[in-house]
């Protein structure tokens, strides 16, 4: 079912949509980008991993430095209220305006500040004697320098002050020292000292413990998982292509690797597969150069041997005077000497045929008429056609078809042709010749009517030393390289020609380019 948007929503998000269509073309040329380089991926496959690992490190950090803390004792606290105690006596003997006299008052002060925390509490004059001091001290005399010494260097310090003597292996407890406060006391009457000494209280503090460790662990692990991830894919098409070239290795040129993608690793696979391809066809092509080469050297054996034994059984007749009469004789040389033209004729097209084959003729093109040199070629055949019961037919187009080719060469294409169309027509033979035109090229057929012919045996009518009927006699054939050399001549010279066969009929169709 399809949901259809309100046209009010499509009119108010109309602008963003316009507003995004550049940045989705961006994105489209960039991804694209991306997905033909593997240098590309590799360096996006990076920068996300980057990215992935320094999110999780902060988040792993940030979880460590809230949770997980590590505890102290804490006596800054402790000790800057013994200092307030001491600046709290002072203050109030100076602001009160008592007198050195005025025992119970400074008793009192004293007891009061005395009950508020566990700090003994001394009053002395300027030469150190103690005149007041609460019940829990047992000094009569003070020793003013070292006290103001000791004042004087807490006041510095009490800012972050850690006072802890003692330190008991792993579990870090700290002990606190002796705080001692010293502030001078203006009597009515003269001038003394307080003099405020305790041990400070100490507060459990808990504190982040500064350790990066899990935060750095947690970045390369994030690292290395995403990346590995990310190029797990790649890695095993990265191992498919490398299996696949092992297997073509073992000599199995029919394994291809399946190509995925567009980047430089599809290409190597699809170049890997090419390669593949063409190294089968090459092999297979040189299979069948090796066939060929095996099968020509049994024909020529054959198609040798066969007229030469001819030629030296009559030659041995007449060797050993095994004729009665002259005319016996006559006859024994004439057969010797057809077959040694016959012989001649098949060791003449074979060299033409390893010519053609190579590339090693010339042609000698000219604009010439095919009317007539099909009418000169027809023309010269009618003896032979009448000698075997054939008669040929022309159909030509009424204008002269002039191509661009080597005359004589043609001629020999032709004359194999027909020749072929005479020895092979059924008797009475009745062939025809048609000459047309179709677009820009000039198409030559000759027919003639046959034996039933299979397609097997149509896609073989061009390879050399092949003969439709099976006996391959030269009596019933020729050499079996006419239609051979016709194909190569004509090819040679841009040209196509080929073989159909329909109804008892069979044609061969030449096409020259005009």
């Amino acid at each position: 079912m399809k949901i259809r948007t309100p046209k009010l929503i499509r009119i108010l998000f109309s602008p963003f949509r316009k507003l995004l269509s550049p940045l989705r073309k961006l994105y489209n040329i960039i991804w694209n980008k991306v997905k033909k380089s593997i240098r590309a991926e590799l360096v996006l496959i990076f920068g996300i991993s980057l990215l992935v690992s320094t999110l999780a490190g902060a988040i792993v950090g940030s979880y460590f430095k809230n949770n997980v803390k590590d505890a102290r004792i804490e006596y800054t606290t402790g000790s800057r209220q013994i200092l307030n105690q001491g600046t709290s006596i002072a203050n109030s003997i100076t602001n009160g305006k008592f007198s050195i006299n005025d025992k119970d008052k400074i008793n009192r002060i004293i007891e009061i500040t005395k009950q508020q925390r566990n700090i003994k509490i001394v009053i002395c004059d300027l030469d150190g004697k103690v005149l007041y001091k609460s019940d829990n001290s047992n000094e009569s005399q003070v020793d003013i320098y070292n006290t103001i010494k000791n004042s004087m260097e807490l006041n510095r310090t009490i800012n972050g002050f850690y006072s802890y003597d003692e330190q008991y292996g792993d579990d870090k407890q700290y002990r606190s020292g002796e705080i001692i406060s010293f502030y001078p006391i203006n009597f009515t009457d003269g001038r003394g000292y307080v003099i405020v000494s305790g041990t400070p209280e100490g507060q459990i503090e808990y504190y982040a413990s500064g350790n990066e460790f899990p935060g750095v662990i947690a970045i390369l692990a994030a690292f290395l998982l995403t990346f590995y991830f990310m190029t797990n894919k790649k890695m095993k098409y990265l191992e498919a292509v490398s299996n696949g070239l092992l297997e073509m290795s073992k000599g199995n040129l029919d394994y291809r690797i399946h190509k995925y993608g567009d980047d430089e690793l599809a290409s190597l696979a699809g170049n890997i597969n090419t390669m593949a391809e063409e190294l089968k066809n090459k092999i297979e092509n040189e299979r069948r150069v090796e066939k060929a080469k095996s099968e020509l050297i049994t024909n020529v054996s054959h198609d040798l041997r066969t007229p030469l034994t001819s030629i030296k059984g009559y030659l041995g007749l007449i060797k050993d005077k095994r004729y009665k009469e002259e005319e016996d004789l006559l006859q024994y040389v004439n057969i010797a000497y057809n077959k040694s033209e016959k012989l001649e004729v098949l060791i003449n097209d074979l060299f033409e045929y390893t010519k053609l084959s190579n590339n090693q003729i010339n042609m000698h093109r000219q604009s010439i008429a095919l009317n007539d040199l099909l009418d000169q070629l027809i023309d010269e055949l009618v003896p032979i056609c009448e000698e075997n019961n054939t008669e040929i037919t022309r159909e030509f187009i009424n204008e002269r078809v002039t191509v661009n080719i080597d005359a004589n060469k043609t001629a020999r294409v032709f004359e194999n042709l027909l020749m072929n169309a005479i020895r092979y027509s059924l008797k009475p033979g009745k062939i025809k010749v048609v000459l047309n035109k179709e677009e820009n090229f000039a198409v030559i057929s000759v027919q003639n009517n046959c034996d039933t012919i299979s397609k097997e045996e149509l896609d073989k009518i061009f390879d050399r030393f092949y003969r439709v009927e099976k006996s391959r006699s030269s009596d019933t054939g020729g050499s079996g390289l006419g239609l051979a050399i016709a194909k190569n001549i004509v090819e040679l010279q841009g040209g196509s020609i080929e073989a159909k066969y329909e109804d008892g009929y069979i044609s061969f169709e030449v096409r020259f380019k005009m």
